[in-house]
């Protein structure tokens, strides 16, 4: 697969319907907020007719991704249309409306998140073993807040690996949290033999991309950490959200990456030369926010991935500036923003990111986030997250890919 080079930050003014340069590949993330407080429901509504997925559907329409990971769309092991994710494609996304083409990406796979899976153990300490924060990933049901990918190519998934089992106590040096009234772990060992690091899951989806008549594999490394919120001054929400993002960070270095075992018994992260692509919400700003700073850097200062690019937009720069006082201690750029809380009475953030390896080439990039009164404006309102895309290429002849300058 592909990726290429441009010399922006990203392309602001085509909110509207961003143009995909050719012979590029189209990668984009987006939280799309498909969860519902009882277990079946989301299908149920996306069967009789869903407003919210016709919004997000339209939005896919207009940005045309290639390959996408949609955060936080119910899982199910059903097969066929009766799973989720395969009805808002195959009745939202994979139609026509009178001005908008339907979305391309009819290879599609999910797997097993830890999100509403009964752990059996007490582990947000509220004395009781079956509350919503004492499954292996805050839930009330397993599958709730799932992911999917969609593919315009074909996805290797055989080769697919997954990290959901995974135990936190098995990474070196992890952040576990501590008491910080006794000074001792707080988890106890009982808990932290069973305690799994993935609040969701992690995924590398190998994807075989072809651009200008050569064949590549790509690999799609997707996530959903943990909010580094609703936790205690033990932080065990932060330090689980800097520990989900750095298993990417040592998965994507040889050097670091042997203590990794995946669930089917794979030692080791990702092979010396692979190209990949880190996507999804990160819950990790690098300036604001519970996470601010040293949990995402641990990704944008990697020295095998390309963050010289930012993707941008005006619409967040107008949102933060009609919710002026709840970003009035922002420190970060709002232009990078891609998340709106202002309905939970929070500021602007950048969580959500789409990073490849060096080895490609950004072309383009941005969030998509049109100022009201702009075609899509009132689509993006289905979620309080903002699709973020990035256009990639093969590298250049000279077999040197060329780093995008931020603005």
């Amino acid at each position: 697969m592909a990726l290429l080079l441009f010399s922006g930050a990203a392309s602001l003014s085509l909110a509207a319907q961003p143009k995909k340069p050719k012979d590029t590949i189209r990668v984009a993330t987006y939280n799309v907020s498909f969860y519902r407080d009882k277990e079946g429901q989301l299908l149920e509504d996306l069967k009789a007719g869903d407003a919210r997925a016709r919004k997000i559907a339209e939005v896919l329409r207009r940005v045309q991704p290639d390959i996408l990971l949609l955060n936080e769309i119910d899982y199910s092991d059903a097969k066929g249309q009766d799973a989720p994710h395969r009805r808002f494609y195959c009745k939202y996304a994979a139609t026509d409306d009178e001005t908008l083409p339907y979305l391309r990406t009819h290879f599609m796979r999910t797997w097993p998140v830890n999100t509403g899976v009964p752990s059996g153990m007490d582990l947000d300490r509220d004395g009781q073993s079956d509350g919503l924060a004492d499954a292996f990933g805050y839930g009330r049901y397993p599958g709730q807040y799932g992911m999917a990918v969609y593919s315009r190519f074909p996805i290797k998934s055989d080769e697919a690996r997954t990290f959901q089992k995974f135990l936190w106590k098995d990474m070196p040096g992890a952040k576990l949290p501590v008491d910080p009234e006794t000074g001792k772990p707080y988890y106890s060992d009982e808990v932290m033999n069973i305690f799994r690091l993935s609040s969701k899951s992690h995924w590398d989806v190998p994807v075989e991309v072809t651009l200008g008549g050569e064949k590549r594999t790509i690999h799609f490394l997707c996530s959903h950490p943990t909010p580094p919120v609703f936790d205690g001054p033990e932080d065990r929400n932060g330090r689980r959200n800097h520990d989900e993002i750095r298993l990417w960070a040592d998965y994507v270095s040889p050097d670091r990456s042997d203590y990794l075992v995946d669930d089917g018994g794979k030692r080791g992260g990702l092979a010396d030369g692979a190209s990949f692509v880190i996507l999804g919400d990160l819950n990790a700003d690098p300036t604001d926010g519970d996470s601010a700073g040293e949990n995402i850097r641990q990704l944008l200062e990697h020295p095998r991935v390309n963050a010289a690019f930012t993707p941008a937009s005006e619409g967040g720069v107008a949102s933060s500036q009609r919710n002026s006082e709840l970003n009035a201690n922002q420190q970060g750029d709002p232009q990078f923003d891609t998340a709106d809380f202002s309905g939970d009475g929070h500021g602007n953030l950048r969580v959500d990111y789409v990073l490849p390896s060096r080895d490609l080439q950004v072309v383009d990039s941005g969030v998509f986030w049109p100022k009201q009164g702009e075609p899509g404006a009132e689509a993006i309102k289905a979620t309080d997250h903002r699709l973020v895309w990035v256009d990639l290429t093969l590298p250049t002849s000279e077999g040197e890919a060329r780093e995008t300058e931020a603005e």
